[in-house]
């Protein structure tokens, strides 16, 4: 290694600069350890070297240690220029007499500005409104303290002019606040952070400037944004033995368009030239740092991007004349070789452009696992967007790869976390399905059962009690269980398996009641903040125990709980559900590190994270406009002129210090950039920074000369391919037609169950020979099989209530009877002022329908049991039914059926597809009811009862002899059908009526995969 470089030689100001295309922290390094070969080795203990922020810290470290190849070193003082504290390197000791008070923690500061807002400024806001005014006001005071804003106050005197309304109450707000605000922390005997990290840069630049320093000092990869820190850089560079260090100084940019830089805030060069310009220090001032050798292909190749890329993002208004600076280029490479600069400065940079984010996870995945195949080699990817990232972690999972993230875990996604959430949301809603099915199954819960017994305690509870409409009370929730334990009419009884289940169901509903009836009652219908905090933390303890509070999580969200409770005891009382709401938020926005990465070569940075990391593959990936770079932010307070009056920087600042960090990434020897097309579903614009870089190779083609961007990519295949079926060309499934034994063929079955034999025999199959039952969505929505129960069960009240006589308010009667059954059926209080017009139209209705057919003089039965047994080749076979109503006279009966959907036509009813009427018809007239003996039907009726413009009808499809014969003829069917599947060679076909598969339902269809035979294969492949 050359020793012949000394950065601290020459006059003051020695200001240098890392070109972008080089490893900054690695130059860094062995620049300093060259200048070391020419000193003992304690002169490197004696140094100070300052860098942007920890992880660069550390990251300088490694490659000081990386770049000394193994021999001994006292390492410098390392410090981070944006974290300083007194009483630490570069400070002595008592150098600078430092008393400043402590700065105030970050969730502290949040509640404690928060509880100022409703005290003196906005009583009555939530605490969530109240968190969000703290957030946008700390924001404000933090760009003021690090821009030193001197008066503050003057913020008020903005209010004249012509401004909007709501622009002066924001200025007469924030003028009330800064001075409020600075009281309240003085009471407190605490500061700003950010007035603190503000003050120590001043007071280090100012004692700096008066006594340099005497050691060396070496600022690096700093832009100085905050003026008190360009200051320090200043005064480093003032001092005996001091130099600063520059990241991607573009040396080749026209001078014209580095004079118009102070204009473009969205420049990646700009920071740099206020830094300059601020200091006095001219462009060509500024001076290489150390270069280690390298080989001259290498280096010509990354002076080709640099410019290539420095050249995309010039400003806008230089960018006219880019096919003469192309020519140019080109002109000046023709005479010293013969490589075209642009088609140079592309090698090594591709785009990979894929359909959505779960394409760029997989092939950047795919990427970064590749890279392990060569020894040593490092890869990164760098993106702004946490959901690729944590996709991207998902992937790398599959082949046991744990890279190392620097963007840590919310909070919320985290086991503590998790259970802090939902602990909260149990307090608001108890019997809410999904949030005690998530607090059930959570891996800390522990409810007095041991762990076999708790498993299938919770399995009944989701099965017979949180499935289905949710229940209003824990009484509903006891009398689903309690339903699950008794006879059911269907094809299998009640086990004693489930008995036992269902028992240990009621045991831990017992004790959850219990748990929640302790928690509200520490809560109350409202409560202070703090104490909402201490009634979750005691529930949270009672589900889990004290050891929730372990690890990394359960540090991070008892440290949450305990600033809720040491600092929301002045804020507004909450409700349960504002309380849930606030925790929610809350543990969204805290982030957990916990480290744990199985493979240090592979790193995911955010774009901040990167900042002078370099890998030997950078992938960058969320080059999507609002994703990278980010919209400028919006004030809540300032508009941009009242921003501009005060002294602060422009939104768009931002934009260009992002621009910058794109560059330095992209300059890599090896660049991936990623761009996906659509984005959480919608089309998503490419970043604009990509997009220069497009309109420049295309100026680049329009010579004759080409060049392309655009690489083709091997890599977004293969990631396909590693998620694609092992067939190429899909396999159908052919319609099925299972056949069973005989023996296992159903014996029973309801008159329902025969209309679907009818229509789709798989069904029965299913249902009756695999005993497969639907479940339910717990706490779905109550529709329409419901609503219809609920009709059925409130028209079984009336009778029953009023066997001969009705009330005599019997429409109001009726609507009371629909509004209780429709609320015990799980109609929640939204979905019943939708239901309640419609119930009173219906008891309207049916008031005026019961009279008229209680004046024939009948005897009305109501769900009365029936049923038949008849012969058949393998024995003995019942029908049963349930019919909602039977009226009884002395010509025969009429059997009603009432629907609340559709009702099915007479040509269905006589050709056998609806026998539901007909076979209830048939087992009257054979075998008759418990009260009755067999009596003919004179009448088949459908009741239809919507509630709308048309409320009800009754529509009777057969009447006299026509019911007779049809009950006849339905009952000789069904035994010719039972007696064709009392053979096995008689298969369970798959909708035989594919007419009614739109209207009637399909529970199995998805096992019968009706959509590939009936579909897409085109043919029904019946065998």
């Amino acid at each position: 290694m050359s020793t012949a470089f000394d950065p601290f030689s020459g006059l003051s100001p020695r200001w240098y600069a890392i070109e972008a295309r080089r490893p900054f922290l690695d130059d860094l390094a062995a620049g300093v350890l060259t200048w070391l070969g020419e000193h003992p080795p304690e002169a490197l203990s004696d140094a100070v070297i300052l860098l942007p922020n920890r992880r660069a810290a550390r990251a300088f470290t490694s490659a000081l240690t990386r770049q000394a190849q193994g021999r001994s070193l006292l390492l410098p003082q390392v410090r981070p220029l944006g974290d300083l504290e007194e009483d630490e390197p570069p400070f002595a000791p008592g150098e600078l007499g430092l008393d400043l008070p402590p700065a105030i923690a970050p969730l502290t500061r949040r509640f404690e500005m928060a509880r100022m807002i409703v005290e003196d400024f906005r009583p009555g806001l939530t605490p969530l409104r109240a968190l969000e005014m703290a957030d946008a006001l700390g924001g404000f005071l933090d760009s003021c303290q690090l821009e030193e804003v001197e008066d503050m106050a003057r913020v008020a005197t903005l209010v004249e002019g012509d401004l909007a309304e709501h622009w002066q109450a924001s200025a007469e707000f924030l003028g009330l606040a800064v001075e409020a605000w600075p009281r309240r922390l003085e009471a407190m005997g605490l500061v700003d952070p950010a007035w603190r990290r503000a003050k120590l840069l001043r007071l280090l630049a100012t004692a700096w400037t008066e006594r340099p320093p005497q050691q060396p000092v070496i600022a690096a990869g700093s832009t100085g944004s905050a003026p008190a820190a360009a200051d320090v850089l200043a005064a480093v560079t003032a001092a005996p033995q001091g130099c600063v260090v520059l990241p991607g100084l573009d040396f080749d940019l026209e001078a014209r368009v580095w004079e118009d830089l102070g204009e473009s805030e969205q420049h990646p060069q700009n920071a740099l030239w206020r830094l300059l310009n601020r200091a006095g220090v001219a462009r060509d001032q500024v001076r290489p740092w150390f270069r280690p050798p390298e080989p001259a292909e290498a280096a010509s190749r990354g002076r080709a991007r640099q410019r290539l890329l420095n050249e995309a993002l010039r400003p806008a208004q230089a960018t006219a004349d880019w096919r003469e600076t192309i020519r140019d280029l080109r002109a000046t490479a023709a005479t010293t070789r013969s490589v075209d600069p642009i088609a140079e400065g592309l090698e090594g940079l591709s785009v990979v452009t894929v359909r959505a984010e779960e394409d760029a996870a997989a092939a950047v995945a795919l990427m970064m696992r590749e890279t392990l195949e060569e020894p040593g080699r490092t890869c990164a990817l760098v993106t702004p967007d946490l959901a690729l990232g944590r996709r991207v972690e998902a992937r790398l999972e599959r082949w046991g790869i744990t890279a190392d993230s620097s963007s840590g875990q919310p909070l919320s996604r985290m086991a503590a976390g998790r259970l802090v959430d939902l602990a909260a949301r149990f307090m608001a809603e108890p019997l809410k399905p999904h949030v005690l099915l998530g607090l059930l199954k959570h891996p800390l819960v522990r409810i007095d059962l041991n762990d076999a017994d708790y498993a299938q305690a919770v399995a009944a509870l989701e099965r017979h009690a949180l499935r289905g409409p949710r229940r209003r009370d824990w009484s509903g929730a006891r009398r689903a269980l309690l339903k699950a334990t008794q006879p059911r009419d269907d094809c299998q009884p009640p086990s004693e398996r489930t008995l036992a289940d269902v028992s240990m169901a009621r045991q831990l509903l017992d004790r959850l009641e219990s748990l929640s009836d302790a928690a509200r009652a520490r809560f109350g219908a409202t409560a202070s903040l703090d104490q909402a905090a201490r009634s979750l933390t005691g529930l949270i303890e009672s589900l889990a125990g004290p050891q929730v509070w372990a690890g990394p999580d359960g540090e991070a969200a008892a440290a949450l709980l305990s600033s809720l409770i040491e600092g929301g005891a002045a804020l507004p009382p909450v409700t349960a559900t504002e309380m849930a709401d606030l925790v929610s938020t809350l543990l969204t926005e805290q982030t957990v590190r916990t480290g744990g990465a199985s493979q240090p070569r592979l790193r995911i940075l955010g774009a901040i994270e990167a900042r002078l990391v370099r890998a030997d593959r950078m992938i960058l990936a969320g080059l999507e406009e609002g994703v990278w770079p980010n919209a400028a932010p919006t004030d809540p307070f300032l508009s941009r002129p009242m921003r501009k009056s005060l002294g602060l920087p422009p939104p768009e600042r931002r934009l260009g210090q992002t621009a910058q960090d794109f560059v330095q990434a992209a300059c890599a020897e090896d660049a991936i950039l990623i761009h996906s097309e659509r984005r959480g579903g919608q089309p998503a614009v490419k970043s604009r920074w990509l997009w220069r870089l497009e309109m420049l190779t295309r100026g680049a083609n329009a010579d004759d000369t080409p060049v392309s961007l655009h690489q083709p990519s091997v890599r977004l295949h293969q990631a396909r391919a590693l998620d694609a079926p092992a067939r190429a060309t899909p396999d159908y499934a052919r319609r099925p037609a299972p056949r069973p034994p005989v023996d296992r063929r159903p014996r029973q079955l309801p008159v329902t169950g025969v209309e679907r034999w009818v229509r789709d025999p798989y069904a029965v199959y299913a249902r009756c020979v695999l005993n497969l039952r639907q479940l339910d969505r717990p706490g779905q929505s109550a529709e329409a099989i419901a609503r219809g129960q609920a009709v059925h069960k409130a028209v079984e009240r009336l009778t029953l209530s009023w066997p001969d006589v009705l009330p005599e308010d019997c429409e109001g009667e009726i609507s009371r009877l629909l509004h209780e059954e429709l609320t015990h059926h799980g109609f929640e209080d939204a979905a019943m002022a939708r239901e309640a017009p419609l119930a009173r139209n219906a008891a309207r209705w049916l008031a005026g329908f019961e009279m008229r057919r209680r004046a024939r003089g009948i005897d009305i039965r109501v769900e009365e049991s029936l049923t038949l047994t008849f012969e058949a080749p393998a024995g003995p076979f019942t029908l049963t039914a349930k019919a909602d109503r039977i009226e009884l006279s002395g010509s025969g009966a009429a059997v009603l059926d009432f629907k609340t959907g559709q009702i099915p036509s007479a040509k269905q009813l006589k050709t056998g597809f609806a026998p539901q009427l007909t076979l209830t018809g048939a087992i009257l007239a054979e075998a008759g009811s418990k009260t009755s003996g067999p009596v003919e039907p004179e009448e088949l009726t459908y009741v239809r009862v919507v509630g709308r413009k048309v409320p009800g009808e009754a529509k009777t499809l057969a009447e006299g002899a026509e019911a007779v014969h049809l009950s006849e003829a339905a009952l000789a069917g069904l035994k010719a059908r039972v007696a064709r599947f009392d053979s096995e060679r008689t298969p369970y076909l798959s909708w035989v009526a594919p007419q009614f598969m739109g209207n009637f339902g399909g529970n199995y269809d998805h096992l019968a995969r009706v959509w590939e035979w009936h579909v897409v294969g085109g043919e029904e492949g019946e065998t």
